[in-house]
């Protein structure tokens, strides 16, 4: 990694008409990655129209079998492939507007579509869940009867969808949030089909039909798990949480310590619009203003090599506005704005890294 103390043969001087301090770094293989994300995007999409037609063909069979041999975990998983159904084509939607481009109203695009799509499918999870624990203790306390031969061979056939589906999905971006939803839920889809599967096995020979309500809860239980773990990873980047690999403090610790010009670092913030593009924004303190666009570059240069952020927003002020924010935390936002900030020194500079940018 090249020295960000070091200025690059390949940083030139702005060009005349741009604001001083302003500067956008365009990485030579932007056009590259952006291929890349595409690729990545296009194959992703058609695993999601693979995996709907496959879930969608088989679910309509499920009910049907469902409902003829009377076996909740068959009902269970068929209707657990009907909210597959509409959480993989929710997955697609978002994918799709996550895809458009950044307007007036949305000057972020509207990428976060992906998390929100992962959150409201995890939310489907547990209401799910909830009725499926509901009907079992229902099923326990009035057993009925159940064909389990019918019950059987349209388990194994659902089985056999689940797993072309899950194949299909598996093979996906598993940074995305978004298909790890969609895969989630066809992971549930799986273990009800077993469970349904090994119920039936067990009604055909011994006759003891309480063991599907059980087998259906128990699979309630593991389907929870991956639910609940959707559901915080998505709530944590919708509140503007810290990546979990990112420590905003440590952060602070390295830009002091690898620029020694900077007198301090405060109000740093570190956020996620996705799970892919982390952000950082951050006041520097330069006492000789001079060396205000040096440090500015090469710190933005910093972040990004080291922290692969995908956009870096510093503000650079004076040593008064130094002794002004001492009593402040170095981490995290304080009585004054940024607006306030960037008046009293005249100093704001943003930097986009669009190697990152999808």
């Amino acid at each position: 990694m090249a020295n960000p103390l070091t200025p690059q043969a390949s940083e030139v001087a702005p060009k005349k008409g741009m604001v001083p301090g302003h500067e956008h770094h365009l990485d030579c293989d932007h056009h590259h990655h952006h291929h890349d994300a595409a690729a990545h995007r296009f194959t992703d999409t058609r695993r999601l129209i693979v995996a709907l037609i496959v879930i969608g063909s088989f679910a309509l069979v499920e009910i049907i079998g469902g409902v003829i041999s009377n076996s909740l975990a068959l009902i269970a998983d068929a209707g657990h492939m009907v909210t597959d159904f509409a959480a993989i084509a929710l997955a697609l939607g978002a994918r799709w507007l996550a895809a458009r481009p950044a307007t007036g109203r949305f000057t972020f695009g509207l990428k976060r579509a992906q998390i929100l799509a992962a959150f409201v499918n995890a939310l489907a999870l547990f209401a799910l869940i909830a009725w499926l624990m509901l009907e079992g203790l229902h099923r326990l306390q009035n057993p009925s009867e159940i064909l389990s031969g019918w019950m059987l061979v349209v388990a194994v056939l659902g089985l056999g969808a689940n797993l072309v589906a899950f194949w299909v999905l598996h093979g996906s971006s598993h940074g995305d949030m978004n298909m790890r939803g969609a895969t989630a839920h066809v992971m549930g889809d799986i273990l009800g089909s077993i469970a349904a599967i090994l119920a039936a096995i067990i009604i055909k020979f011994t006759g003891w039909v309480a063991i599907d309500p059980i087998l259906t809860m128990l699979v309630c239980v593991l389907i929870a798990r991956s639910a609940w773990h959707l559901l915080k990873e998505s709530t944590h980047v919708l509140m503007q949480g810290t990546p979990a690999h990112l420590d905003p403090e440590e952060i602070r610790q390295s830009l002091l310590k690898t620029f020694p010009e900077v007198c301090d670092v405060h109000h740093l913030n570190v956020w996620m619009l996705t799970e892919e593009a982390p952000y950082i924004a951050l006041h520097a303190v330069v006492p000789e203003m001079g060396q205000r666009d040096e440090v500015l570059r090469r710190m933005g240069a910093y972040l990004r090599e080291e922290y692969q952020f995908a956009e870096t927003t510093i503000q650079v002020e004076n040593q008064q506005a130094c002794a002004q924010d001492a009593s402040l935390d170095g981490v995290g936002g304080g009585e004054m704005s940024t607006s306030d900030q960037a008046a009293e020194t005249g100093s704001v500079a943003k930097e986009t890294t669009k190697s990152l940018a999808s």
